[in-house]
């Protein structure tokens, strides 16, 4: 099996990079600007898996030209690509009257249009194998967060293409689903969560703690594995029970 990962040189994606190695798949993952987080994670990858092959690719997902041509390098590298995680996405915080039109179009460009020039790019790969898998992840700002309009609108919009994704190509063997992580331990949480909001999440989750990568990246693999064959358009949760924050 063969696995794309964007955003896949550090947090969220960086684990499911790791995990999927680790479970047998073969990876490409992408990155925007840290060359150097990406080469640590791709020599960590084959210490990991030396058996299995790894790529990385510099990609900024907000250009369509450098999609497809990054994604059809991959196909070539790799033979195929059976499934995808649409992970990567930034943040620019601040309050909807502050904000501006660079701020909300750089993150609506990345997470949400990136997201899209991703799937219709590899949408004929999957044709063409009968099958394939999108997993796109989300957020708890889907619902709104206070300083993250960009991001809340960005996230949302995630659920709406995923969906449309699932009812246009289902017949075809193609899948598409949402996962929306709660708090994780990673370096971009590191960097913008308030020691407050994290004092919240672990008094009000009900586990009482921030989740690790491996529970995260075990749920996102599930959903682009053949196991998953019958979950389509949906919208999983991986929260620990606390789906909402201030």
């Amino acid at each position: 099996m063969v696995l794309l990962v964007t955003g896949g040189s550090r947090g969220i994606g960086k684990g499911v990079v790791q995990h999927a190695l680790k479970d047998g798949w073969d990876v490409a993952f992408t990155y925007q600007h840290n060359r150097e987080a990406a080469l640590q994670t791709l020599e960590e990858a084959r210490t990991l898996a030396p058996q299995k092959r790894c790529y990385m690719y510099q990609l900024d997902v907000r250009h369509a030209d450098h999609v497809e041509a990054v994604i059809e390098q991959a196909v070539h590298s790799l033979g195929t690509i059976d499934a995808v995680v649409c992970n990567a996405g930034i943040n620019k915080n601040n309050l909807a009257f502050s904000m501006s039109n660079d701020e909300w179009q750089e993150v609506i460009d990345t997470n949400l249009t990136g997201s899209f020039y991703v799937i219709r790019q590899l949408l004929p790969t999957f044709l063409s194998n009968k099958k394939g898998r999108f997993v796109l992840i989300s957020s708890i700002a889907k619902d709104g967060m206070s300083g993250q309009a960009n991001y809340s609108a960005s996230k949302a919009g995630l659920l709406g293409l995923s969906a449309a994704i699932a009812k246009e190509y289902g017949a075809k063997g193609i899948t598409s689903n949402v996962v929306v992580p709660g708090f994780f331990e990673t370096d971009m949480t590191a960097q913008t969560m308030s020691d407050a909001l994290k004092d919240f999440w672990n008094r009000f989750c009900p586990l009482n703690r921030m989740g690790r990568l491996d529970e995260l990246a075990d749920a996102i693999l599930f959903l682009a594995s053949p196991k998953s064959s019958f979950i389509n358009g949906q919208v999983i949760p991986v929260t620990g029970g606390l789906d909402w924050g201030p």
